[in-house]
């Protein structure tokens, strides 16, 4: 690999930004495409099926190999409620990062969350040390505007892969107000997930948890819109 690519390639790693290496294994030419130029590509459709699996391979044409470089997913959870802690070690058995932030320090500690990253600040402190951005799941779990909202408008201002927020239907009727009235468009707050999770009739805390990474899972494999097409 040339060295200014695989500069490039550093670059857009260090960013958590995907890219793909594109190589003729005939000729071993290669090409970085980076996932924000992916539309304008000829392998477009192909290169955006690896970025959602993120998965490397050979093309059917036997001499195009797609090296994939995706950023870990990761899911910041809002609240250190029950639904989390269940949430918690499941995510991370499906490959996720998983942070937990809540200013409540009662509620922010290691013995209820062992073995996670927890921030006890107020999301407008914490999210200065873990910016959000496209590869990142945000689950507002909270019930309390206080702590919810502002981490809601950061992560639909950062583009999250997936934004969701627990509560019931009347309750989402007036966050979407706040947020509307804070500034937020229309169709970015269309794009929160509420009430959270998959319809699955879930009721206890863990199963709510079940609902809401079977939603997460979808929305990065599938796409956020075929994850609404699905509900």
């Amino acid at each position: 690999m040339e060295l200014s690519l695989l500069k490039a390639l550093n670059e857009e790693r260090a960013a958590r930004r995907a890219a793909i290496l594109v190589t003729d294994t005939a000729s071993g030419e290669a090409r970085l495409v980076k996932e924000s130029e992916a539309a304008g590509d000829p392998l477009a459709g192909e290169i955006s099926r690896r970025l959602r699996s993120g998965r490397s391979g050979m093309l059917e044409d036997g001499r195009t190999f797609l090296t994939v470089a995706v950023p870990p997913p990761r899911l910041v959870a809002i609240g250190a409620v029950h639904i989390s802690q269940a949430l918690a070690p499941m995510a991370k058995l499906a490959g996720l990062d998983v942070t937990i932030i809540d200013p409540r320090t009662a509620f922010a500690t290691e013995e209820r969350f062992p073995g996670v990253s927890l921030i006890a600040e107020w999301p407008e402190e914490a999210l200065k040390k873990i910016p959000f951005d496209a590869y990142t799941a945000v689950a507002a779990l909270t019930h309390d505007p206080k702590i919810d909202d502002f981490p809601l408008r950061e992560a639909l201002a950062a583009g999250c892969f997936y934004v969701g927020a627990l509560g019931s239907r009347k309750t989402h009727g007036k966050r979407v107000e706040r947020l509307l009235e804070a500034g937020v468009g229309s169709a970015d707050v269309e794009r929160i997930h509420a009430p959270i999770g998959l319809d699955i009739a879930a009721a206890s805390p863990a199963e709510i948890a079940v609902a809401v990474l079977a939603e997460v899972i979808a929305a990065l494999r599938k796409g956020p819109s075929m994850v609404r097409e699905a509900a």
